[in-house]
């Protein structure tokens, strides 16, 4: 009869702190959920998001407003979540560290998905992916035709400084000068200056600016020669907020939605008189 006492008080005792267990773990979740970017976004209202300048991922059209389509996909984002969306232009130099710091919620800025950032923020499932490009000068790169002529220590190669293109470049052309720019536009206009011999770039920044400039610039290579992922960034830690992104993009690729975003800003030159 004691033995029985015994275990039946013992199972007691197990049951209330498997119950306390489980009440605390609720309760963990239950902070976790509260504590979500995600949540934060939805009771503040407002979605923002980091990003900087690239075109046409992201442009200033006559009027001074975001044109783009990493400003369509972020525009999209906010109204399916219900909110507003903040856009604040950051260095890209800095972009990661302005996340760290909670100057915005997202990064939605063509960022590609590499081992290095990944140590540093989580990235959602692809949205996208891109290439690298190289436009050239037809006066100081005049017969270049391969990544070999351009890795040599008299040419001088232009990308932007933090950028996926700066690493291609380092990778690709070793033996090349690199000069950074904390912006495109300066990058582009030493290539039009010959001061440089080639801007490396996602695609389709080289090929617009060779359009644009026949007479000065060209594309030495006939296609891409990298490949990356692009993913929205947010800081490490949040399930809930990278399961609504992951699940997001599979929504809005089924419908076609991204397909036709980047072909009009890709693909055509529909959007020119926009920002010109």
């Amino acid at each position: 009869m004691r033995r029985k006492r015994i275990f039946t008080t013992a199972l007691i005792l197990v049951v209330l702190v498997l119950g306390g267990f489980l009440m605390a773990a609720k309760g963990v979740r239950e902070d976790l959920a509260a504590q979500s970017t995600i949540e934060q976004v939805l009771q503040r209202g407002v979605l923002r998001v980091g990003m900087s300048t690239f075109v046409p991922w992201a442009m200033n059209d006559k009027q001074g407003n975001l044109v783009g389509f990493e400003i369509d996909v972020a525009r999209r984002l906010a109204r399916d979540m219900g909110v507003k969306v903040e856009f604040v232009p950051t260095k890209w130099s800095g972009i990661l560290p302005a996340l760290l710091t909670g100057k915005f919620d997202v990064i939605i800025g063509g960022m590609g998905i590499t081992p290095e950032r990944n140590v540093k923020v989580n990235f959602s499932m692809p949205y996208d992916y891109t290439g690298m490009s190289l436009v050239a000068s037809k006066k100081l790169a005049r017969g270049y035709k391969s990544l070999n002529d351009f890795n040599k220590p008299v040419v001088t190669i232009a990308a932007r400084t933090g950028t996926t293109a700066a690493a291609a470049a380092k990778k690709h052309m070793p033996r090349a000068r690199l000069r950074l720019f904390d912006d495109e536009s300066q990058a582009v206009q030493e290539l039009l200056n010959d001061r440089v011999h080639a801007l490396v770039a996602s695609a389709p920044l080289p090929a617009f600016q060779a359009i644009e400039y026949p007479d000065r610039l060209f594309l030495p290579l006939k296609d891409d020669f990298t490949q990356e992922p692009i993913g929205f960034a947010i800081v490490k830690g949040d399930v809930d907020t990278l399961n609504f992104l992951n699940s997001w993009i599979v929504v809005v690729e089924s419908e076609g939605w991204l397909k036709e975003r980047k072909h009009y800003w890709f693909e055509t030159k529909d959007w020119k008189n926009l920002i010109e």
